[in-house]
């Protein structure tokens, strides 16, 4: 089987976890091209990585790399805001799409993009990447199937500080226009994830958001309830305002017959399983891990994005879904676009939107509402 081409576009920090990817799955994928305005982030990116120039091209244009070189993946890593003009471009020219997260900045932009790979028929693959985590699948499997009985509930808490240097480091960090804050950046991947565990969608959203320590436009804390269809409630938290040094992200579905808690605290893996007897299941599912699918599974989490290209290709190769597919990118964003609407307008939202909401309708939020 031929290798299948991949660019990226945007040449940040993220994608060099994608070339990373891309170099672990070399049997099946080869990096093609980089795209970038900056005339120098491509070659420090190709020099960080150990590759040339000679080895791969780069652009300068997307729409001029995407017509050259015809790849089969386009990966997305520039600034949020972009993602809707890029996506809809790599779709029409006949190319599947992994985007990082979120979709779009906002929900219509997102449903477009959506309806948009099912017209043309080409995959989706999101940067989710905590769905890629080793147990995260078997969890979600027995969760639905009533290993741990009814879910009642779920948390989450994404406590990842990034001090003013951060948010310094680009003009579009931190905006409503390309960025979102502390819930839209970093918390997605959260919701994400505490939705596809829990097995239900959102219905109503409640949320309240804060700017604390970080001078930015939008938030650096927030915090909302999701109801769930099934009648289950969803707590969230997510905030930079903590310490760069101290990331966190947990995530814990409870059930009235036990109880799932994993996360990432300082880049350790963190695990709590048990059932309704307080036993403790860890090693079961870490063993049913290796079973199923191999050792070396479990080193995903060093980097989630060699699961996302290896889910992908195989997704291709299969014609199925991503594990992290187009409509994940989509309702993710509505979901989010609801908490924005309900703490700007204080009051419960229902979910899915029915009209369009944008990150930019939060412009301003903050000094309306001091």
């Amino acid at each position: 089987m031929d290798k299948r081409k991949v660019i990226i576009i945007g040449c940040g920090r993220v994608a060099a976890k994608h070339i990373k990817a891309i170099k672990k799955l070399d049997s099946r994928l080869t990096l093609s091209a980089l795209v970038d305005v900056s005339d120098t982030a491509p070659k420090k990116l190709l020099e960080s990585s150990k590759m040339s120039a000679d080895q791969v091209k780069i652009f300068s244009d997307y729409k001029e790399a995407i017509d050259t070189i015809k790849p089969d993946i386009v990966a997305v890593t520039v600034p949020s805001g972009l993602h809707c003009q890029i996506a809809e471009y790599a779709l029409n020219s006949g190319c599947n799409l992994l985007l990082e997260k979120p979709m779009t900045m906002s929900s219509g932009e997102s449903r477009k993009i959506y309806e948009l790979s099912k017209a043309t028929g080409k995959k989706i693959a999101m940067g989710h990447i905590y769905r890629y985590f080793p147990l995260v699948d078997l969890l979600r499997k027995d969760i639905a199937a009533g290993r741990f009985g009814k879910v009642t509930h779920g948390t989450i808490y994404v406590r990842w500080g990034h001090g003013m240097d951060y948010y310094d480091s680009a003009a579009w960090r931190g905006t409503w226009r390309s960025d979102g804050g502390a819930m839209m950046n970093q918390t997605i991947h959260a919701i994400d994830l505490l939705v596809w565990l829990m097995g239900s969608k959102p219905v109503e959203a409640k949320a309240m958001l804060a700017q604390r320590v970080r001078k930015i436009e939008a938030e650096d804390l927030g915090m909302a309830i999701l109801r769930m269809d099934d009648g289950s409630l969803a707590s969230i938290e997510g905030t930079t305002a903590t310490s760069d040094k101290d990331h966190c992200a947990m995530f814990t579905v409870l059930c009235e017959n036990g109880t799932v808690s994993l996360g990432l605290k300082r880049g350790i893996p963190k695990l709590d399983i048990r059932d309704g007897n307080n036993k403790k299941l860890n090693m079961h599912y870490v063993m049913k891990q290796i079973s199923t699918k191999g050792f070396s599974s479990l080193l995903n989490a060093l980097n989630p994005h060699t699961g996302i290209y290896a889910d992908f290709a195989d997704a291709i190769d299969n014609d199925r879904q991503p594990l992290a597919d187009a409509l994940s990118g989509y309702s993710s964003v509505d979901t989010l676009m609801g908490i924005y609407k309900s703490a700007k307008e204080d009051r419960s939202i229902s979910l899915p939107l029915t009209e369009d909401f944008a990150s930019e309708d939060m412009n301003n939020y903050f000094e309306k509402s001091c």
